[in-house]
């Protein structure tokens, strides 16, 4: 029993191809890459099945729309494997914090200044956090004095996405790598 293209059901993801070529006509591309010309769909189908391939749309948006003779499997396959290649390469942007109190040691802070210069040279944002505890709040001013050292001192590699800002008993300020 030879299946209408009824039966089938269009494909939800990926190039349409064959049947499922909405256009009358098509610019048609052959295996070899050649430019066969603007032919009608069904006559492009059949040229393509008498070499074994299916007509697969490989630039709908172009006027009329570009099709290639290609194996349809094949070519889901590859663009499925180079997005997944694209997915992998990328680098997501975490952000770092790192906290800190207003009264910090200088050797305390050198320390925490080393991981602050790590994180931006790995290209991550690093979060600010000043904590205040007790009568601490009332000298709100030493903790910004603090946090604009550090503006300071990663201002080569760094700028203040965010300037400081106290929300509750914590100063925050947000640093992205440059």
């Amino acid at each position: 029993m030879t299946r209408r293209p009824m039966d089938r059901m269009p494909p939800k993801n990926g190039p349409r191809y064959n049947e499922f070529i909405a256009s009358p006509k098509v610019r048609v591309i052959d295996e070899e890459g050649e430019n066969l010309g603007v032919m009608l769909t069904a006559e492009a189908i059949e040229q393509a099945a008498s070499v074994g391939l299916d007509l697969v749309e490989v630039s709908p948006n172009a006027d009329p729309p570009v099709c290639k003779f290609l194996d349809v499997g094949k070519f889901k396959y590859e663009a499925q494997k180079k997005a997944n290649l694209a997915r992998k390469s990328q680098k997501t942007q975490e952000i770092k914090e790192i906290k800190m109190r207003p009264n910090i040691d200088d050797h305390d802070f050198d320390v925490k200044m080393r991981k602050v210069f790590d994180f931006l040279e790995e290209g991550d944002k690093v979060k600010m956090t000043m904590r205040f505890r007790g009568r601490e709040m009332s000298h709100t001013q030493l903790g910004l004095n603090v946090l604009q050292r550090v503006a300071e001192m990663t201002a080569e590699v760094a700028k203040v996405e965010a300037h400081p800002r106290t929300e509750g008993r914590q100063m925050l300020m947000v640093l992205a790598p440059k």
